[in-house]
């Protein structure tokens, strides 16, 4: 990868830490400090999350639209400066229903970067793409797991406010880093995407709907699963360490731990689907996770940290898998905008799934939800057991045609 390259791509990977960052910020502050700050319970105050998410997964679409109608590196530096300033002002926020305002742009800006960063590291990296997107979904993982205890530690040196207002601040810098630095598009990355020959051109159309339906429902229901996952980790650790760990600190580096742990499966997955058949690979993926969710039944103490390592590996070793597929399936002018409808409707499940976790706590405690976790990954299995056996699924990728 040239060297101009090699730097676009480092700004592409701080993006989706920034982006999952964000978007996790509420709920370590939900867990750990708003309760007390608002007098009000763990499952009245998450519901607040529910607006960002809607504007996550509802803004992809016109953003990927944008990005292939216009520039997509303009787009990245909209993402950068427009998601630090959302956090910044969230930070100043008075009440709950300031915080679900604050969130809700957060989302806006945050929509941006799945269709245009994603599309932008399939087309610096043709070949061997699944190494690429494990790469940059590490980075994109690794703000899953900061968010926990960057939050933790802002909560108990300042306050809650700053949990929003420093990574607001360093996101902005970084967006104008990227404008200085990165001034010139990726020309010859583009016209080496375009010299790949597409997949879809030798596929059955009746072959093509099946797979992109089943990548709509894996990735829907997939979706559902890191959503609530990610999000009531924070939760899960303050409810079942407790008497282990006290402080928001000590909470969030555990989360911490455990996500930033779980996200080397990506790459492990992401090497296995550029040698080994997505569909085989797919299915070990999903169908370990149902055991795993139902092994964490139950579980406190030191022993719950264990299980969270194991079904977050799962849950993080899926995610590169739809994405690689994908790449392989379309062509570079449409490619944002069917990331867009992918991540449409990858996170507007979301918005379901932060009530579901709200309920499932109120209800049947997580180990219902852990329950429920199984019960979708089964189907998830059950779907991936249907991909057809064609080459765009047995075989690795191929290298760019000359």
């Amino acid at each position: 990868m040239p060297g101009k390259n090699r730097l676009e791509f480092l700004f592409l990977n701080l993006g989706h830490f920034y982006d999952h960052l964000f978007i996790l910020i509420y709920a370590a502050v939900a867990a750990l400090a708003l309760p007390a700050a608002f007098h009000m319970s763990y499952a009245e105050l998450i519901v607040y999350a529910t607006p960002g998410f809607i504007a996550f997964g509802a803004f992809a679409l016109p953003a990927g639209w944008l990005a292939d109608r216009w520039s997509r590196r303009g787009m990245m530096i909209i993402f950068f400066v427009g998601i630090g300033i959302s956090g910044v002002l969230t930070g100043f926020a008075g009440t709950p229903l300031e915080i679900a305002v604050g969130l809700f742009f957060i989302g806006v800006f945050a929509a941006i970067y799945h269709p245009v960063g994603i599309t932008m590291v399939v087309e610096a990296r043709p070949v061997k793409t699944g190494a690429a997107l494990a790469i940059n979904g590490v980075w994109g993982n690794m703000g899953v797991a900061s968010a926990a205890i960057i939050a933790g530690v802002l909560i108990d040196v300042s306050g809650w406010r700053t949990a929003f207002m420093v990574p607001g601040v360093a996101a902005i810098a970084t967006g104008l880093a990227y404008v200085v630095l990165c001034r010139e598009p990726r020309d010859g990355a583009m016209k080496q995407a375009s010299a790949v020959k597409p997949a879809h051109s030798v596929l059955d159309k009746h072959v093509l709907v099946t797979i992109f339906t089943i990548i709509a429902l894996t990735t829907t229901l997939g979706s559902f699963i890191f959503q609530s996952m990610t999000f009531a980790l924070p939760k899960i650790l303050e409810e079942r360490l407790s008497g282990v760990f006290d402080s928001a600190t000590a909470i969030g580096g555990s989360a911490f731990a455990v996500f930033a742990i779980a996200s080397m499966a990506q790459i492990l997955i992401g090497h296995l689907v550029d040698r080994h058949s997505i569909r085989t690979v797919f299915a070990f993926v999903a169908g370990l996770q149902v055991p795993a969710y139902m092994l964490a039944v139950g579980l406190s103490g030191l022993p719950v940290l264990v299980g969270a390592v194991a079904f977050m590996l799962l849950i993080f070793g899926q995610i590169p898998i739809n994405d690689a597929l994908l790449s392989r399936i379309t062509t570079p002018q449409y490619r944002s905008r069917v990331y867009a409808i992918k991540f449409v409707l990858s996170f507007s499940v979301a918005a379901a799934a932060i009530p579901t976790v709200a309920l499932l706590h109120e209800t049947t405690g997580f180990d219902g939800m852990f329950v429920a976790m199984a019960a979708v990954a089964a189907v998830i299995f059950l779907c991936v057991l249907a991909l057809p056996r064609v080459s765009v699924m047995t075989a690795p990728a191929t290298s760019p045609a000359t």
